[in-house]
């Protein structure tokens, strides 16, 4: 594609009023603000917001996860509705993109997912994607946005993630907000107020997660607010916000798909010389392994844990976890292929 790819990703808490009804005057914001960078990147609007939008429709609601299912299927039109109504002041037709997790898990899916997209780009359509609620198995759920917001973020190539957020940023322990993060250590983290919204699913806690797996896959994120004027547009020109720095990352397009969108099934847990193999891109060996703490098949994706259970890499297995158990001392037998490694 020729236009750089930008997601961009709003939470229930940031386009809906506590009481859970859409903040019409925010959305009209976040519109304006797109159609004014619209002609130079390929856009992904990732936003939450049905179930707030629905929920008021349901008597008694609760939140059970049949009340949520129910209140996507009505909040998912009036979330919509609102957001053709004020593209369309700008002349920009959006299209609705309803996910589930297989959609990324399935590689032949994935890049159906990817062709529609890039047929709605050139026509100068902006896709606005949402996990299906309605019809998502409870097993194979996204944790919450920010990880389908990342998942389509790094599988279509994306140069920047801005994440929205209600407090602006990243916050130190003074409250202000951190302008620029090179790199999620442990003293990043330790910045976490792990407390959730009241709407959404999400924090700061997921986030940096998904955050930390954007900018190992070679993708710019931005953690920023809607208070700062024209905070979307300031967030991009990195004036606001926090601002996570890319890192090097030598992928090919399958392997950022499989390092962001496969389902892990199982573990495998290494010594120090397969680590060492690893990280020098050779292939996995029966050899280096040291335990299988979970099983899988032959197809399927498994973690690579260090010999202190650090994750340091997934991987697509080569043979099934109980193949690998019988061939532990074999020479030469490879679990998985150095193509089919990405080391995280």
């Amino acid at each position: 594609m020729s236009k750089p790819i930008l997601v961009i990703k709003f939470g229930t808490a940031s386009i809906t009023h506590k009481t859970g009804e859409l903040n019409e005057t925010i959305i009209k914001e976040i519109v304006r603000q797109i159609a004014v960078i619209h002609a130079d990147y390929h856009i992904v609007l990732v936003s939450s917001g049905a179930v707030g939008a629905g929920k008021g429709f349901l008597n008694n609601y609760k939140g059970t996860i049949t009340e949520r299912k129910a209140a996507a299927a009505i909040g998912n039109p009036l979330l919509l509705a609102k957001y053709t109504q004020y593209f369309s002041e700008f002349g920009i037709p959006i299209a609705q993109s309803l996910c589930e997790r297989h959609h990324f898990a399935n590689r032949d899916q994935f890049l159906q997912l990817k062709e529609t997209y890039q047929e709605l780009w050139k026509n100068g359509i902006i896709p606005i994607a949402n996990e299906n609620d309605v019809v998502s198995n409870l097993e194979l759920k996204f944790s919450d946005n920010d990880e389908l917001a990342t998942l389509i973020a790094a599988g279509f190539g994306a140069s920047a993630l801005l994440l929205c957020t209600s407090v602006g940023g990243l916050l130190d322990d003074n409250g202000q907000i951190i302008s620029q993060v090179s790199e999620i250590n442990q003293e990043i983290m330790g910045f976490v107020d792990t407390d959730k919204s009241a709407l959404g699913l999400g924090g700061m806690l997921s986030k940096l997660t998904f955050t930390r797996l954007a900018t190992r896959m070679g993708i710019k994120v931005v953690i920023f607010g809607l208070k700062v004027q024209n905070g979307i547009i300031e967030a991009l020109n990195e004036r606001s916000g926090t601002v996570f720095s890319a890192q090097e990352a030598n992928l090919n397009a399958r392997q950022k798909w499989l390092g962001s969108g496969s389902l892990i099934v199982g573990k495998v847990s290494v010594d120090a010389g397969a680590v060492n193999a690893l990280f020098n891109r050779k292939s996995l060996l029966a050899v280096g392994v040291k335990s299988i703490p979970g099983e899988f098949e032959k197809g399927e994706v498994f973690e690579v844990l260090d010999q202190e259970q650090n994750i340091i890499g997934i991987a697509r297995a080569k043979v099934s976890s109980e193949e690998l158990l019988a061939n532990l001392k074999t020479q030469n037998f490879e679990v998985a292929n150095a193509d089919e490694i990405v080391l995280i």
